[in-house]
Formats: C-alpha cells, sequence, structure tokens
C-alpha cells in the first residue's frame, strides 16, 4: 500500500512532541509516534488489535533539514514490511 497525498498531508502536520497518536484514516487503523519535534517519523497502518497493536505495514520517515535555517527541506516515508502481533 503507498500512501496517498491525502495521508501524507496529514502526516506532515505537527502534533506533540514524543508521543503515540492512535487514529482512523480512509476505513485504516493508524498509530504514529512522533519525534521531538512533534513530526510524524514512524507509522502503522492496518488493523488495530484488542491490545491495541496495528496488522498491518510499518513505514519509517527520512526528514532532512537545511543546516541553516533548520527547516525541514524534503522527507519520504519508507515501507520497512508487515507487522503483526501473535497472542
Amino acid at each position: 500500500m503507498s500512501l496517498g497525498p491525502k495521508l501524507i498531508e496529514k502526516l506532515n502536520k505537527v502534533y506533540p512532541p514524543d508521543t503515540r497518536q492512535d487514529t482512523h484514516y480512509n476505513g485504516k487503523d493508524l498509530t504514529f509516534i512522533t519525534n521531538e519535534r512533534g513530526e510524524p517519523v514512524t507509522l502503522f497502518i492496518g488493523k488495530r488489535n484488542e491490545d491495541g497493536s496495528i496488522a498491518g505495514e510499518r513505514y519509517v520517515r527520512t526528514i532532512v533539514r537545511d543546516q541553516k535555517t533548520d527547516k525541514v527541506q524534503r522527507s519520504h516515508w519508507d515501507l520497512k514490511g508487515k507487522v503483526s502481533r501473535s497472542n
């Protein structure tokens, strides 16, 4: 599954720093983890299990910043594979 432009737009927002956010998007359950700046950097997308974990896919974000201004020059999400949790 590739991340669509509307989901990318949602993930480009700033959230509380160093937190886990659980939400829904387009019929899928999402959990993302933010860095110290509040930028989502790890994403789990799929179906939420009873214990709160996600069975689906894991993505990791790479952020490149301008050294002088510290602003984000570019970022991209890499699919790291399937995730599941068996009890």
